[in-house]
């Protein structure tokens, strides 16, 4: 009996090894480079790269693995440019600052993380915690934990006081004087040793709150609070490390001192004039919308408690007008990328974002190139990311349904592969 289990666990593992190739037969396939379906084809993956894309159902050879995705619709991996994994809110969560410990937020994370990757988000850039997000980026990058994979801003960077201040809030003997090493400067200086200090805690991109923002526990939600010196400075530091700016921004001069100082994305964008959005076009920088966000602060906002009463006022007014901004940028021909601020909102619920970009005007094929092979390029992956394409990595997605006719198959994915690793099969 002995012999006999040998025996097939050794022929198991022989037909294991011997499987070389998965073969995707895909009912429609979108190709996010020309913008259209195309019906009956074919993927071919190897380890975690894809290695053919065809027409027709190619009959597998022995030792494959087929996978029947005929009455489904498959894209690349979804891109979501603007999500925060440590944490997600809940009526009151203010106080967590002062009761969670690091482990605290650790464990939740690899919740959000998961939730993240089973909605067919393969790929996330994480716009800022307290850190643990480097961490949790190491342990999905070795296959410790399941989550997407992620570029990680580490800690933000604000202006004392500013909306990435950690101490904003805190009682005054608490609140002490942050500076570059807790990620909140005050001059070029403190920018670079800012910019310096997140390379040596292990981020991918760099991320400044150039104006107020919304959940902060500080007074104006849209003010400037970087100066152009300053975020040239910064900008000027992130390229000596091959670091992406990202800028968090809702009012408009705060918006244009990012767009002038050289950032590379505007995020949220939500009060932005004319003229930003010709600076914007003039310096080719991105605009990374998060309308999810702002409808889901405002309707917490109007549930009583749900924030401390400096918050309330600022999501009312802020949260309401992001879909209107990003479809006057939309019409003016800003370059949009696809990001959702997950963490303001559940994590899973990302692809709402895709209903109301739909909602303002932009095409679903556009939607969905958003956050593929536009998200890729803000993120500097184009060479890996974004394409169902011969070598690039194997990060695809089916959902039910065609989403060019019915936005809502969004949120109907039933398949998930990421880095060749089947994590959803419905």
């Amino acid at each position: 009996m002995r012999l006999l289990s040998l025996f097939a666990i050794s022929l198991f593992c022989s037909i294991a090894a011997f499987a070389q190739k998965t073969l995707l037969h895909c009912g429609q396939l979108i190709d996010v480079k020309s913008g259209k379906i195309l019906s009956g084809m074919t993927v071919t993956i190897e380890k975690n790269k894809i290695t053919d894309v065809r027409n027709g159902y190619l009959q597998p050879n022995k030792g494959d693995e087929v996978i029947d995705l005929k009455n489904k619709t498959v894209m690349p991996g979804l891109i979501d440019m603007h999500v925060h994994l440590e944490s997600e809110t809940r009526k009151g969560n203010v106080a967590d600052r002062f009761i969670l410990n690091p482990a605290d937020i650790a464990f939740e994370s690899l919740r959000y993380a998961k939730s993240t990757l089973q909605a067919g988000f393969t790929t996330v850039r994480d716009l800022g915690g307290s850190g643990v997000n480097v961490a949790l980026r190491n342990a999905i990058a070795k296959g410790q934990v399941e989550g997407p994979r992620v570029y990680t801003a580490g800690k933000s960077i604000a202006t004392t006081g500013g909306h990435a201040d950690p101490t904003n809030g805190y009682r005054k003997e608490l609140m002490g004087d942050p500076g570059p090493r807790e990620g909140v400067i005050n001059s070029p200086a403190d920018a670079y040793q800012a910019v310096r200090q997140r390379y040596k805690d292990g981020s991918d991109v760099t991320k400044i709150t150039a104006t107020g923002g919304v959940l902060s526990q500080a007074k104006d939600g849209a003010n400037a609070q970087f100066t152009i010196e300053e975020v040239k400075a910064i900008v000027a530091a992130a390229k000596d490390y091959g670091y992406k700016v990202a800028a968090h921004a809702h009012g408009a001069e705060g918006i244009k001192r990012a767009i002038i100082g050289g950032v590379n994305s505007i995020e949220h964008g939500t009060f932005m004039d004319d003229e930003a959005i010709q600076l914007m076009k003039q310096m080719g920088t991105w605009y990374v919308p998060t309308i999810t966000a702002g409808k889901s602060v405002a309707d917490s906002a109007r549930i009583p408690g749900y924030y401390t009463d400096i918050v309330t006022p600022k999501a009312l007014a802020t949260g309401p007008q992001i879909q209107s901004t990003f479809a006057k940028a939309y019409k003016a021909g800003v370059k949009i990328a696809f990001g959702t601020d997950a963490g303001v909102f559940a994590h899973g619920k990302n692809w709402m974002e895709f209903v109301y970009m739909t909602e303002a005007g932009m095409p679903a094929i556009e939607a969905i190139q958003s956050a593929t092979i536009k998200a890729a390029e803000l993120l500097g992956a184009s060479d890996q990311l974004g394409v169902i394409e011969t070598g690039k990595l194997a990060d695809i997605i089916a959902v039910d349904g065609d989403p060019t006719k019915d936005i809502n198959a969004m949120g109907r994915v039933q398949f998930v592969m990421k880095d060749g690793k089947i994590f959803r099969r419905n």
